[in-house]
């Protein structure tokens, strides 16, 4: 036992939860240092969705982002979610570009790479790992929690045992939707420890209110980091509050050290910050208990929200939270967490909204049938997986292992309009999105998006 340590997430995950990842790296420079000074494990500031929302509403490189902050951070670690074979994007790329992608990311700055996959497989998660140990940086991979009729302690144990086998230095356990109970964690974590001798990160969200109970009974089974954000930006579909856990644990064998006088400056600045994003705000406040029965994410629930506005369909909400858990238990239970969280979502919808189950069925809700996403831990609903492939055979393999390299292609494809590798990699990641801030940063005239405030 000993000391806990703590990431904070104010600089991605907090207002990626709270805000729709809007800030804008000019607001997190003027208390870089402040938060440099604190004494963090390391701070989460990049990968999730920062990457498109920095391209695409923001009109900031993601990579000068990145940049900036290693400079304004010179003395904590910092921390990146990435979606394994999946990069930060929404399919799978081949392996030359994601082991590009690491290794340019590493260049820039990045300390701890957060690997996760949306199936738990962790053959999707292979060459992130060996691309991460190979710059020297810290492989972190991450277990996705979630509850269902096949995932019990067992398989998250012998997940965890699989990907300490594959070089993890650390395994994060990840509860994005708030699902984790707090006696459920003690056990999980003392299951864990028993079997891998590597630090254990737990990461949850507040959506269900257990979240504090749920990371102090970790604590108490061995946990050895957490993720909070500092209070300004905490609890909703955010983390716990920083400066809470850090009084909690004060003057126990937990202690973390960590000076909460200074946390309440940094706290007073994002409280002024946060008021500029007031357009952002998600309309979910305080405990969502619901999620306990539906598993639906904050972030998937406000997606869903605005799919069902935009058809004029608001009223069927009800109906379709109720849809999703039996798309999920016919695409073999996946974690509800990005892409499997956006697709299950459409596609419940689609059979609330047409009146009639899978009449229509997306590419993406077809490629999770056919395993081009990965194995799921349950098998599919066969009714439904012949209807979507028709005669298509499944795949089986590694889904990466059909991919040709594609950095060439893409270096070719662009021509001058790239300046350097990592815009390459932004074109991959996002191609109609990248050519349009392209454009926008050689005639010198970025429009970013109207509702970001005007300083």
């Amino acid at each position: 036992m000993g000391k806990v340590q703590i990431t904070d997430t104010i600089l991605r995950d907090a207002h990626q939860s709270l805000l729709a990842t809007r800030m804008r790296t000019k607001d997190m420079l003027p208390i870089a240092e402040k938060l440099d000074r604190i004494g963090y494990w390391s701070l989460e500031v990049w990968g999730g969705a920062t990457f498109d929302t920095c391209l695409r509403f923001l009109k900031e490189d993601p990579w000068e982002r990145l940049r900036t902050l290693r400079k304004a951070i010179p003395n904590t670690r910092l921390q990146m979610l990435l979606r394994g074979q999946n990069i930060l994007g929404y399919r799978h790329y081949a392996d030359d570009v994601l082991e590009t992608f690491v290794e340019r990311a590493a260049s820039n700055g990045m300390d701890v790479f957060r690997i996760f996959d949306a199936l738990n497989d962790p053959r999707n998660m292979r060459t992130s790992i060996d691309a991460v140990k190979k710059a020297g940086k810290i492989a972190e991979v991450a277990v996705s929690y979630t509850i269902s009729p096949v995932h019990d302690n067992e398989y998250f144990v012998n997940m965890a045992k699989e990907v300490a086998g594959m070089g993890a230095d650390t395994i994060c356990i990840k509860d994005m939707a708030g699902l984790l109970a707090p006696y459920d964690a003690y056990d999980l974590v003392k299951a864990i420890k028993s079997k891998v001798d590597i630090p254990i990160h737990l990461h949850c969200h507040c959506t269900s209110g257990m979240a504090p109970m749920t990371y102090l009974k970790a604590i108490e089974a061995g946990v050895d980091i957490v993720d909070c954000a500092i209070s300004a930006l905490a609890s909703g579909t955010s983390q716990p509050p920083t400066e809470s856990l850090v009084a909690s644990l004060k003057g126990t064998e937990y202690d973390t050290g960590l000076d909460i006088e200074a946390m309440a400056e940094i706290a007073a600045y994002i409280k002024e910050v946060r008021k500029k994003y007031s357009a952002y705000e998600s309309g979910f406040t305080g405990v969502d208990t619901n999620v306990l029965i539906y598993q639906v994410p904050g972030g998937m629930m406000s997606n869903l929200e605005s799919q069902l506005r935009d058809q004029g369909a608001i009223d069927k909400l009800k109906d379709v939270l109720e849809e999703i858990p039996r798309v999920r238990k016919d695409f073999g239970y996946p974690p509800l967490v990005t892409p499997s969280s956006q697709i299950v979502g459409t596609q419940a919808t689609l059979n609330v909204i047409t009146g009639k189950r899978y009449m229509m069925i997306p590419k993406e809700s077809k490629n999770v049938l056919k395993g081009m996403y990965g194995r799921s831990v349950a098998p599919f609903n066969p009714e439904v997986q012949k209807k979507a492939l028709k005669n298509e055979e499944p795949v089986t393999c590694r889904p990466a292992d059909l991919l040709p390299p594609e950095m060439e292609k893409l270096t070719a494809e662009l021509g001058d309009k790239a300046k350097s590798v990592e815009d390459v990699l932004s074109y991959a990641l996002f191609p109609d999105v990248a050519l349009q801030f392209f454009a926008e940063r050689e005639a010198g005239e970025f429009k970013p998006e109207d509702k970001l405030p005007k300083d």
